[in-house]
């Protein structure tokens, strides 16, 4: 059989155990039994002493002695706590005004802190900084190279020329269209009977060039949405 663990709490006897019961049940101000005393002691005065303690305390007046039927309970003597006086509780309400005031403004600075916190968690680091300048001067060196020519003196397109580039453009757009609607009914009638696998074979044989995904790009781009429209015109 397993022995008990020894307790390292210290077993009051005679005074020191009476004011030790006292201290605590005046601490705790509501009413107790010898047991519940005994327990919350954890061990330090005895039970069948407390009881005894109880009631000698009780006796003296210290405490207050009262029956429930068979129940005990013990509660200090209200007379005999100190209770602040009328200047003493208003200036703790006064400075509980002040601590709660003091409280509210800090509240506010914390939630200025906690904004301006999260305004700096969303700027730039220091390396997406570096990013972006190299990439702004990447492109302000590429563009210096495109107007080169006019810093040179080199005369720009004209308006005719322009006309003439866009007149070209529809021109040669459509002419791509009518030939690819062409060559997708043509190859239509000439692969509807071959499996897939085949009719591959067959235009990699004939050496037949689909679109590139560049050409599907320029086909979604603002140049060919609206076919009724010149494309390439400019905002004068």
């Amino acid at each position: 059989m397993a022995s008990k663990q020894k307790s390292d709490v210290k077993v009051l006897k005679g005074q020191e155990a009476e004011n030790k019961v006292l201290e605590y049940v005046r601490r705790m101000n509501r009413p107790y039994g010898a047991v519940d005393v005994a327990a919350n002691l954890k061990g330090a005065v005895p039970k069948a002493a407390t009881q005894k303690i109880l009631v000698a305390l009780a006796e003296k007046g210290e405490l207050v002695q009262k029956n429930y039927g068979k129940t005990t309970f013990f509660v200090a003597n209200q007379a005999k706590i100190d209770t602040l006086s009328p200047e003493k509780i208003s200036a703790l309400e006064e400075e509980c005004k002040r601590l709660d005031e003091e409280n509210k403004a800090i509240a506010l600075q914390i939630k200025a802190a906690t904004t301006e916190l999260s305004k700096i968690k969303n700027l730039p680091s220091d390396s997406e900084l570096d990013e972006q300048l190299a990439s702004l001067k990447d492109a302000i060196a590429k563009r210096t190279v495109l107007l080169q020519p006019l810093r040179s003196g080199a005369p720009p397109i004209s308006a005719e020329e322009i006309a003439q580039i866009d007149a070209d453009w529809l021109k040669w757009r459509e002419e791509w269209i009518r030939r690819k609607k062409t060559f997708n009914s043509f190859w239509q009638l000439a692969t509807d009977s071959l499996p897939p696998q085949d009719a591959t074979i067959l235009s990699e044989d004939l050496g037949i060039e689909y679109d590139t995904p560049e050409h599907a790009a320029l086909e979604k781009s603002h140049l060919c949405i609206d076919t009724k429209k010149n494309p390439l015109k400019r905002k004068r």
